[in-house]
């Protein structure tokens, strides 16, 4: 194979030569052109391994370019260049295709950097796949409880976000599933292979999470006793989940950045560099932007976490979903615990439909899981939730608007059971994985809820 062919486009000729000399250190093919127009005639014609683009020019600006390119070869990354005070506009590059973002003024390093991670990219998304098709839609797949409209516009963003290899900012209440979200992203990504390494960023002490994160070497401080990995080699291949990234400090947060921008990371008390092959999801339940804006959050790293942004919602704004999630949490908790669990009373689905869930799914999960646990019948009483959610039975009952009627959880069930058969065609195995059961109690539940005749 033949030096990697890069395609350089700026209306600024003094930089483009600039930056010809510079990239006249390594084995690559440069062509410059100085118009997003001329650039797209030119990929008409030749081939190109990797695009380098400033935003801001003459006529089409290099949004558009990165979209176009984005639309006609999805293969081919591409680099944009900008200046520190349009950081936003490189966001909408990258969410409109980019592969990455310089800001001007930049240094060799990171220009090879960047260029380095863009061809290891092409050259991975060139690999020929090797899963059949239905193993594929089976991963892509991202396994959330419920059917809500929230939930199902969140599950299809998901999809479209999981098979791309860009920074994800998960951003929601405490509880609402973020690491769960996190991990389904993994599984349907191409490093589903790899490792889903978590961290939470709050729980370790400031003054240790630099090591914990980037690793040290033997002696690098007291009780650094022998060379230690970080997560970021741990979790090499695959994805790093930084929770609660908010809560990093403003020491911590440059090496973060410069992780993300060059790739590379040095152990605590090592002169060696590390290369890095990681895909980082961060999650908040906290307002990055006004930190920024007070000054406790950088804002270039900021942009860079938040490539794309998904916002998990909370229990309350899922309607109906509460009862499906109450269900699931009902049949893992009666295997766990060894009991024969059916479900919740009429009573308790009320409860759970008016409560307003400030802990979000965790507290639910919770308490289903004490419910469970105390429940001397085969159905999960008032009397076996949590004293918070009795309490709220006996106050006065409060208005909810648009929540509609209140159905039994059996016609909620049979309402999404009928709903997954419906997206899946009839296809039983699919429906069921879906829905988190096997399928014989899917073909169990079919035939009492009288839905249709099983595939073949």
């Amino acid at each position: 194979m033949g030096a990697p062919r890069l395609l350089l486009v700026d209306d600024d000729v003094s930089l483009c030569e600039l930056l010809f000399v510079r990239l006249a250190q390594r084995p690559i093919e440069v062509v410059c052109r100085s118009s997003a127009e001329q650039a797209l005639e030119q990929l008409k014609n030749e081939p190109f391994d990797v695009v380098v683009t400033d935003v801001v020019m003459e006529g089409m600006s290099g949004l558009e370019l990165c979209d176009r390119i984005a639309a006609s070869k999805p293969d081919l990354p591409v680099v944009v260049m900008t200046s520190h005070s349009a950081l936003d506009v490189a966001v909408g590059a990258l969410r409109a295709g980019a592969r990455d973002f310089l800001v001007k003024p930049f240094d060799t390093e990171q220009l090879f950097g960047a260029l380095d991670a863009a061809l290891e990219w092409r050259k991975a998304r060139r690999a020929p796949a090797s899963l059949p098709p239905h193993a594929m839609r089976r991963d892509h797949e991202i396994e959330i409880v419920g059917a809500s409209p929230a939930i199902e516009e969140l599950r299809e963003l998901l999809a479209r976000v999981a098979v791309v290899d860009a920074t994800v900012l998960l951003m929601g209440e405490t509880g609402t599933g973020k690491e769960l979200v996190a991990r389904g992203i993994h599984r349907a990504s191409p490093r589903r292979k790899g490792p889903f390494v978590a961290i939470n960023c709050a729980a370790v002490p400031d003054n240790l999470l630099e090591a914990e994160l980037f690793g040290h070497t033997r002696g690098a401080f007291t009780d650094a006793r022998s060379e230690r990995r970080g997560l970021f080699e741990v979790a090499f291949g695959g994805t790093l989940f930084l929770d609660e990234v908010s809560e990093l400090s403003l020491h911590l947060q440059p090496k973060l950045l410069r992780a993300l921008e060059e790739r590379v990371i040095r152990p605590v008390g090592a002169s060696r560099e590390v290369p890095l092959d990681v895909r980082i999801v961060a999650a908040t339940n906290r307002d990055l932007a006004r930190l920024v804006r007070e000054g406790r959050f950088r804002e270039d790293l900021y942009y860079r976490l938040r490539v794309v942004d998904v916002t998990v919602p909370p229990l309350r704004d899922r309607g109906e979903d509460v009862l499906l999630c109450a269900q699931h949490f009902v049949h893992a908790y009666s295997r766990a615990f060894g009991k024969e669990i059916e479900g919740i009373s009429s009573d308790v689905a009320r409860i759970l439909l008016e409560y307003r869930w400030p802990g979000n799914v965790r507290e639910l999960k919770n308490s289903i899981e004490r419910a469970i646990a105390l429940a001397r019948t085969r159905c999960v009483a008032v009397e076996d939730l949590p004293e918070a959610l009795r309490r709220f039975r006996d106050a006065p009952a409060r208005p909810t608007p648009d929540a509609g009627p209140i159905e039994s959880l059996e016609a909620v069930e049979r309402r999404h059971i009928a709903r997954v058969l419906d997206a899946t065609h009839g296809n039983r195995t699919a429906a069921a994985a879906i829905l988190g059961m096997n399928r014989r109690t899917l073909q169990r539940k079919a035939a009492r809820y009288r839905l249709g005749a099983p595939d073949g």
